[in-house]
């Protein structure tokens, strides 16, 4: 595994549709695919210039960027625009999920038309098939709980719908990875799936952070690994009770855990008989998947 701020061998030229697919090298047989992520870098209306220099790194470091959610600071389609100039020199593929900070204004819609406008995916959509090896899959999640803490539909009204939110994105992760036709799935969400990540949050606060019902599609369709972000000031690194890493990549964590400027770069191994993986889809897919031209 590397990190953002590493420095790689090889080369990384870009197509006549300017999608350069980072440092994929042939003398690797396309066995290994690099994976950046970063979240809740809150960009402002005057924050243009801060982080393009350091996207723009993405071209030779990895095949894809996530964006982990908390794009913005209130969600405004001012502060995506300043968002989108940052990501202007981003050659390789760009997939995105939203956070609570995106949606503060209210301008959900209008944020998500732009950011379809200058060709970054939109996971809570669709899913997106990198290649025949790998597959991304992606909600926002949502607040709940976590283990026996975990809030449940009882009482009030309100309460219930708060869980019945929850349970949505569960519902909405778990067709986004049965549609996904690739041996290996990437999972990417903005609230956290286990406790673990959270950990270093106040106490108090956990139930606003996550929840771990996103776990059991996670762990049933065996995915490669899970990035998230919304936690600051919880723990970098942890996994699944079926051992699915998970790694809160809130840019916070990627600086102070990884030691990188900007995002966090995973690698991921292909295996040589993946045409025969026992991670084939489920029965019932109806839908294909966005795949990477």
């Amino acid at each position: 595994m590397t990190d953002g701020s590493t420095q790689q061998d090889g080369t990384g030229a870009a197509g006549e549709d300017g999608a350069a697919f980072g440092r994929r090298r042939e003398d690797r047989a396309g066995r290994v695919v690099r994976v950046a992520a970063v979240g809740d870098f809150h960009v402002g209306e005057k924050d243009g210039g801060l982080y393009r220099d350091l996207f723009a790194r993405v071209n030779d470091e990895a095949d894809v960027l996530l964006l982990a959610g908390d794009l913005t600071r209130r969600g405004f389609p001012a502060e995506i625009e300043v968002v989108i100039k940052e990501l202007a020199d981003v050659r390789v593929p760009i997939l995105a999920v939203l956070g609570n900070h995106d949606h503060e204004s209210g301008n959900v819609e209008r944020v998500n038309e732009l950011l379809r406008a200058r060709g970054i995916h939109l996971l809570d959509e669709a899913p997106f098939e990198l290649n025949e090896h790998v597959g991304f899959a992606g909600v926002k999640g949502y607040m709940g709980g976590f283990g026996r803490y975990t809030l449940t539909a009882f009482g009030e009204a309100h309460t219930k719908d708060f869980v019945g939110t929850t349970l949505e994105e569960v519902q909405k992760l778990e067709f986004s990875l049965r549609r996904l036709s690739t041996p290996v799935r990437v999972v990417l969400l903005h609230y956290a799936p286990i406790m673990d990540t959270v950990m270093g949050e106040p106490e108090q606060i956990f139930p606003f952070l996550g929840n771990d019902r996103l776990v059991e599609p996670i762990d049933r369709f065996k995915a490669a690994v899970v990035f998230h972000g919304h936690a600051h000031h919880g723990t970098f690194r942890g996994s699944t009770p079926g051992g699915v890493p998970v790694f809160n990549v809130s840019m916070v964590r990627v600086r102070e855990d990884a030691g990188a400027p900007m995002y966090y770069v995973h690698e991921i191994p292909i295996p040589r008989d993946d045409a025969e993986s026992a991670h084939a889809p489920e029965p019932g897919v109806e839908q294909p998947a966005g795949r990477a031209s």
